[in-house]
């Protein structure tokens, strides 16, 4: 009887970004007849610990402060790794790669990087996440046997800074089509708790407020096109998108729009959310790898308008539009072209966006991809 591998997922912290979701779908859709996984966070375990925990996977926090860290917490993560034993570490985002690409070389497990970012630019990142980017690029012709980058323009923008290009394996994130799915009984009822009729458009945004989202494009796009089709709705969803955050209703009252904007804050229910759109975007300045939103909502049939920014253009190919970033020009006129689409056409491209995402990104497909790499990492490992 084989005994399954035991691998250890090193990651920084475990709060509701693109990364950390990425994780828990892999580990979801991992052959536990093959891979024993634990993972390890460096700080503390945010709320996709328990999710990680409750599939009966050990979660370890080191409840290290990036703020102000502890060199000793490096010790404790040699000792979990004694303790453990992998036979291959899979570390994610960069100080996980650094720390626990230095961990892995000591105690000569295989160690595999993950990157899930696309800017590096000085303006946007924090100065010691710079310092630990540079620094892995230094270390990377020696440390890593394999480097995923989850977008090709991520891989571009590392090579470049000098991570060694040779190790670079593309796989994009992964979807459940399971979870994802249209239901639009769900939809319609959320339409009646914000008193929006089932026929009036609705275009809407699911990203925490962050700069990099460019809300503010957003809100600029939707004055434009409400003077146009004063009917439209529009709906903003994710944390610190209520109605408390003084930035985004001071941007929302300026546009002379507060009757036509709901704010929902985070939710849960993803697919209701999204089945209740006519239209998704994602306005971003800046950052996006692959930006799991845009392939959620395609997966609940959902064509979506995008900024240009990570892999955007690849992940919603013809299904939808891509337009610059920063420009609420464009992205009123992306949303004018595809709502005076016949309601055939466009639920048409909805489903080509579904299809989209169940011939490329299914979270099966892509765990797959992810459980070759490991085998090929520790069978060379073995040799």
């Amino acid at each position: 009887m084989n005994v399954p591998y035991k691998i250890v997922f090193l990651i920084t912290d475990l709060d509701t970004g693109g990364a950390e979701i990425m994780l828990l779908r892999l580990l979801s859709y991992l052959d536990r007849g093959k891979f024993d996984p634990t993972v390890i966070c460096l700080s503390r375990d945010g709320p996709l610990g328990e999710k990680i925990r409750s599939l009966n996977i050990p979660v370890v926090s080191l409840r290290i402060n990036p703020a102000n860290p502890d060199p000793l917490a490096w010790f404790q993560l040699l000792k979990y790794l004694r303790q453990v034993r992998p036979v291959l570490l899979h570390t994610w985002m960069y100080h996980s790669d650094f720390f626990g690409g230095l961990a892995g070389f000591l105690l000569k497990i295989p160690v595999v990087w993950a990157i899930h970012n696309s800017t590096t630019n000085s303006q946007f990142t924090r100065k010691r996440t710079l310092l630990i980017i540079h620094l892995c690029a230094l270390i990377s012709r020696w440390i890593p046997v394999k480097i995923v980058s989850c977008s090709e323009k991520a891989c571009t923008i590392h090579e470049d800074l000098g991570y060694a290009a040779e190790k670079f394996v593309i796989i994009p994130n992964g979807f459940d089509l399971g979870d994802y799915r249209s239901d639009p009984v769900a939809g319609v009822n959320l339409r009646a708790e914000l008193n929006i009729e089932p026929a009036d458009p609705l275009i809407g945004m699911v990203a925490r407020y962050n700069p990099q989202k460019d809300h503010a494009n957003f809100v600029q796009a939707a004055r434009i096109y409400h003077q146009a089709f004063p009917q439209t709705h529009f709906v903003l969803c994710g944390e610190g998108l209520t109605w408390d955050n003084a930035a985004i209703v001071a941007e929302i009252e300026a546009a002379g729009l507060r009757d036509r904007f709901h704010l929902l804050g985070r939710r849960d229910d993803m697919p209701s959310v999204f089945s209740a759109l006519t239209l998704h975007t994602l306005s971003s300045a800046y950052g996006e790898a692959f930006p799991n939103v845009l392939g959620e909502a395609m997966a609940c049939s959902v064509p979506c308008v995008a900024t240009d920014v990570g892999d955007s253009s690849f992940l919603i190919g013809d299904t939808g539009m891509v337009i610059p970033p920063r420009d609420p020009q464009a992205l009123a006129a992306a949303w004018e072209r595809l709502m005076n689409l016949s309601q055939e056409e466009r639920l048409a491209l909805g489903e080509r966006a579904r299809q989209r995402v169940q011939q490329l990104f299914s979270i099966v497909q892509i765990a797959q991809r992810y459980q070759d790499l490991y085998k090929q990492v520790i069978d060379c490992g073995a040799d």
